[in-house]
């Protein structure tokens, strides 16, 4: 946790993250790996503020505040402030060498937000629009930013890499089911609850220390929603062919991993309640070869 009471945000280490996919790896353009790299500890700093530790709500509300301040610095140019300068320094560079977007950032603040004051409420989300909707501001950033970076603008290279970045997230999610649900952080879409028969209690009695294997309704919700993040993913996935050089064939990548954890759900018989599988180093010569095989859409 970046920032507690009791350490200065400053001289605090930030967690270890296990992550799916590559972030600013070998295969990026050299001179695109320093403001990458410097986007992925921006979002990821803000994450660990609004989920790691065991800060209240309110002081991590207070940080994110803070956190967004500093933003604002960074857009005007003014510098990093002492409280988070190895994430705001080089970001203040990135912005001023690639003019990065502000609104995008802010995006992802009001996420990170949004996370931590529905968790304090036990705030659910209603149907799939809506959880999309919180997709448009936790992942789609993301994606809109690296587009901007390799230079592609335009509408429907906009729409596939929100299709891609919304995947990831839905995909995170179904894999986290053993990890989200006992923390009180439940995006499973009501509507697709009620269509199995469930209502959110029910998940208690089959989450890793319950008592019971989940049922056939809830593996069944799971395989609807594993089949929503790979319809998102292929509606994206033509946009590899038009990202440059080096950033397609990461992108290919990272389509590649997103659909691999999806094979993984299924492979587990949809049941994430209880285990969440990961792409290991086992599994890079299939993503390797599902990636030189990607072909344009004719």
């Amino acid at each position: 946790m970046p920032l507690t009471p009791s350490v200065a945000p400053a001289q605090a280490a930030p967690p270890a993250h296990y992550e799916n996919f590559p972030v600013a790896s070998w295969l990026c353009p050299p001179r695109l790996r320093p403001p990458i790299a410097a986007l992925y500890a921006f979002a990821r700093t803000a994450d660990d503020i609004a989920d790691e530790g065991d800060a209240p709500a309110a002081q991590r509300l207070a940080d994110l505040q803070l956190y967004g301040d500093d933003l604002a610095r960074a857009v005007r140019g003014d510098g990093a402030s002492a409280r988070w300068p190895q994430v705001f320094g080089p970001l203040a560079r990135a912005i001023a060498d690639f003019a990065l977007p502000e609104a995008p950032l802010g995006d992802l603040l009001d996420a990170f937000r949004q996370d931590v004051a529905w968790t304090q409420a036990a705030r659910r989300y209603a149907d799939a629009p809506e959880l999309l909707d919180y997709c448009r501001r936790s992942a789609n950033p993301v994606g809109r930013l690296l587009l901007h970076l390799a230079g592609v603008d335009d509408a429907h290279a906009r729409a596939q890499s929100d299709a891609i970045c919304s995947a990831l997230q839905l995909i995170n999610f179904w894999q986290d089911l053993s990890v989200d649900l006992p923390r009180g952080r439940f995006y499973l879409p009501l509507a697709d609850c009620a269509a199995h028969g469930l209502s959110p209690s029910d998940f208690h009695s089959f989450l890793p220390l319950g008592d019971a294997r989940p049922p056939k309704s809830a593996r069944a919700l799971v395989a609807r929603e594993v089949q929503w993040a790979r319809d998102l993913m292929h509606d994206g996935a033509p946009l590899v062919h038009r990202m440059p050089g080096r950033m397609g064939w990461e992108l290919r990548l990272v389509v590649q991993g997103g659909l691999a954890i999806l094979d993984k759900i299924e492979a587990l018989g949809f049941d994430t309640f209880t285990q969440r599988p990961t792409v290991t180093r086992r599994d890079a010569p299939r993503l390797l070869w599902r990636a030189l095989r990607m072909r344009p859409v004719r």
